[in-house]
């Protein structure tokens, strides 16, 4: 009877507990960050978690006042304007890695960087769109399939931070890897949950469950956040020489080749000789 009563509340309420557990959660990660300063080194990650918090309180706010659709829609809505953060902050943590040799690359290196990343999502863009439901059709399919090529997008990046950490001197008390970590964590988990959907059959109690693990994994994430914040940032080491040699010939080697240009005679100077 308590079990069948427990059930019957968790169907009923938990969306709501999940969401304001989570809002609690970025709000408890926002003031230490604040505590912290971190806005002055990673503004838009801050920026990411601001968003996230007031769009649950949104959501909390919402839910009950408005038709299933009308909700999808604002969902949707926040879900592309997230997606877009996101892919900021992933070019925010790739460049903030290059510290070190920055002062030393070309200017425009961070929007090569950016163009880079691009490229990456539109060679995912293919392959995250095999794991939309077929049910999924119009703005829901393009919503979950912007989901899933940023999910995926999420879990390349911390692969190569995480197995090149060497090479680019980052450790686990740095912030770049723990903020990616967590970014990746989230992101395998809800890959396996979506392929964990793409093998149901119409279960739907079984599928709202699944749902709920996400928002669940989600919290895990901003507790390992809050945590690894929790503890002093070691200082940042020096690349390995390997690493800042290459990074300082290709930079070189791009300075050198606007000045050659620079240095070029004029077509009307070669007219008048």
């Amino acid at each position: 009877m308590v079990a069948a009563t427990a059930n019957t509340f968790w169907r009923d309420h938990g969306d709501f507990l999940l969401i304001l557990i989570s809002a609690i959660g970025e709000a408890v990660f926002l003031g230490f960050m604040a505590k912290q300063k971190v806005w002055r080194k990673f503004p838009i990650f801050f920026i990411y978690i601001l968003w996230a918090f007031l769009g649950d309180c949104a959501a909390l706010y919402l839910q009950g006042r408005l038709t299933d659709r009308e909700y999808y829609k604002f969902y949707a809505i926040q879900s592309m304007i997230d997606a877009a953060i996101q892919f900021a902050v992933l070019v925010e943590l790739a460049w903030s890695v290059l510290r070190p040799v920055r002062s030393s690359l070309p200017r425009k290196s961070i929007l090569i960087l950016a163009l880079l990343i691009v490229l990456a999502g539109l060679a995912i863009w293919p392959l995250a769109g095999r794991t939309t439901p077929a049910g999924y059709t119009g703005i829901a399919a393009t919503t979950f399939h912007l989901e899933q090529t940023i999910g995926v997008l999420r879990i390349v990046c911390f692969l190569i931070m995480a197995g090149f950490s060497q090479l680019l001197s980052i450790g686990w008390r740095d912030r770049e890897l723990q903020i990616v970590t967590g970014l990746g964590f989230y992101s395998i988990a809800s890959l396996m949950i979506t392929l964990g959907h793409s093998q149901q059959t119409g279960d739907a109690d079984t599928y709202h469950w699944l749902d709920q693990l996400s928002s669940a994994c989600y919290f895990g994430t901003l507790s390992y956040w809050v945590m690894s914040f929790a503890t002093k940032e070691q200082e940042r080491k020096e690349f390995s020489p390997q690493m800042q040699n290459l990074l300082l010939q290709l930079g070189g080697g791009a300075r050198a080749g606007r000045i050659a240009l620079t240095d070029l005679p004029s077509e009307r100077s070669r007219n008048k000789d």
